[in-house]
């Protein structure tokens, strides 16, 4: 019961990692927004988790939805202690091909939907006098460059980059602002993600998720649950003294 007492708005929270955190955020005695762009699927998931899960659609991609979800989500729980930025797409195409399109929707979630969500929260949290925590989902492929994966790599090293100015900045009102990197987590996610490389590598459909797993020092991919350890800890009082951190919960991908 780590944070008993709690409330937490968690972005892509429908399924996926975010759904973990909601779980065990709840399990930890905190109530949870659900905010999703899918609200049917963030209603579910608030019903399956049960009275302290609460659903809000979110489209962090709008100033407007961002705006009306963090106003939403304090009038229904009071207030905000803990945000979770894990709304976030993936891409990936060689150089030559990228699109415009594919990179300004892959920033305009992936970043600017995490920078301005930080920042309504972070006013609020200002404004009350709330002490409180603000997590990030970076990755390892923001930790260095992937021949067909350079607009997420990038995004997320700018989210590893954003969270270390903003925890800066953000310490002086005493809000803790730190990052998770997770490394291949296991999911929906993956299989779109195997499906690109299977396009772009003319891998079969599966293979590329094999050889990654294959490949990672743990002996296997990443599930949500692995990383929701982390999350916990970084919201909770334990984490206070640590400003602007990224940490890798990868199973040995990346050192740093």
């Amino acid at each position: 019961m780590r944070l008993a007492g709690k409330t937490a708005l968690i972005t892509g929270a429908a399924r996926g990692i975010g759904l973990a955190f909601a779980k065990r955020y709840v399990a930890e005695g905190a109530t949870v927004a659900i905010g999703d762009i899918d609200l049917e699927a963030a209603r579910r998931a608030a019903e399956e988790i049960g009275p302290k899960a609460i659903a809000i659609e979110m489209d962090v991609a709008r100033q407007d939805s961002i705006e009306t979800a963090v106003a939403e989500a304090i009038t229904r729980m009071g207030r905000i202690d803990i945000l979770v930025n894990n709304a976030a797409i993936f891409t990936a195409a060689p150089i030559a091909e990228i699109t415009r399109a594919d990179h300004d929707r892959a920033f305009a979630i992936n970043v600017t939907g995490t920078l301005f969500t930080l920042q309504a929260v972070a006013r609020h949290m200002i404004a009350e006098g709330i002490r409180g925590r603000i997590i990030n989902m970076a990755s390892q492929a923001g930790r260095r460059g992937e021949p067909l994966v350079a607009v997420y790599c990038a995004t997320k090293a700018a989210v590893i980059s954003l969270t270390q100015s903003a925890g800066l900045d953000l310490i002086r009102h005493g809000i803790n602002v730190n990052a998770i990197s997770p490394g291949v987590v296991d999911g929906e996610h993956w299989d779109g993600v195997d499906a690109f490389f299977a396009r772009y590598e003319g891998k079969p459909p599966g293979q590329k998720k094999r050889e990654v797993a294959q490949a990672v020092p743990h002996g296997r991919m990443g599930r949500a649950e692995d990383l929701t350890g982390m999350a916990v800890f970084l919201a909770s009082e334990e984490a206070d003294y640590i400003v602007s951190q990224t940490y890798n919960v990868d199973g040995g991908q990346w050192m740093s």
